[in-house]
């Protein structure tokens, strides 16, 4: 579990409170919690990993992204010109650029260690910067944002059952009981070479923002999310 809380000055003087809380728990499934996650309120930086489901142990591909990832980004962003800080528009593809970078990583720690071969984990990601939230993320990983009394999905699942509800293929009832639910297209540690999603969003006073597995988003309905 976590809790933390922090002040920060925008860049027209409007103070900024961030307070961050997370917990996890095993469930009734596995034998390992395959989820991890990172509150670093002094950075700003949030993520969420989940290991991939049937993939060899989950749990520490899952523990790679969260202690790997800051480094990768803290690096990457150390390397971009001035001003290389704040609202850089730059920011959202340093982000994908460190996720992808890590994906490679975990791949290959796969290669070299049999016990370890194919894991992969999700991963979703959260920088804040002054008055913005640059988010990344491969898999079904999900941020959301609830802004006035509104919970709103910011990210789209890497899966294949998102992508047939995309072209109409599923409907939404369709897609609870499809029988590729939960099988992904994209996954940190996975062989070939594919882009992570990166945006980022103007935050508002009163803004907050979750990111969570599917361990959440799967087993509670949306309605009650928002409460």
């Amino acid at each position: 579990a976590l809790r933390q809380r922090k002040k920060l000055m925008t860049k027209n003087g409007t103070k900024l409170h961030i307070r961050a809380a997370g917990i996890t728990d095993i469930g009734c499934v596995r034998e390992r919690n395959e989820d991890a996650f990172l509150g670093d309120v002094e950075n700003g930086l949030f993520i969420v990993a989940d290991g991939v489901g049937g993939h060899a142990r989950g749990d520490v591909a899952s523990r790679m992204v969260v202690k790997l990832l800051p480094q990768i980004i803290k690096r990457r962003t150390c390397e971009m010109p001035i001003p290389g800080a704040g609202d850089d528009p730059a920011i959202p593809e340093v982000l994908a650029e460190s996720l992808s970078e890590l994906s490679q990583r975990i791949h290959a720690a796969g290669k070299d260690t049999i016990e370890y071969k194919d894991m992969g984990a999700t991963a979703v990601v959260a920088l804040l910067t002054c008055q913005h939230a640059h988010i990344t993320h491969m898999g079904d990983s999900r941020a959301y944002l609830f802004r006035d009394g509104e919970l709103r999905q910011l990210t789209e699942d890497h899966s294949i059952v998102s992508l047939l509800l995309h072209h109409g293929e599923l409907t939404s009832q369709e897609a609870e009981k499809h029988p590729a639910k939960g099988r992904l297209t994209r996954y940190v540690g996975m062989e070939a070479e594919v882009d992570p999603d990166a945006q980022t969003i103007e935050l508002k006073p009163g803004d907050r923002l979750l990111l969570c597995t599917d361990g959440l988003w799967g087993m509670v309905p949306h309605k009650q999310l928002c409460g």
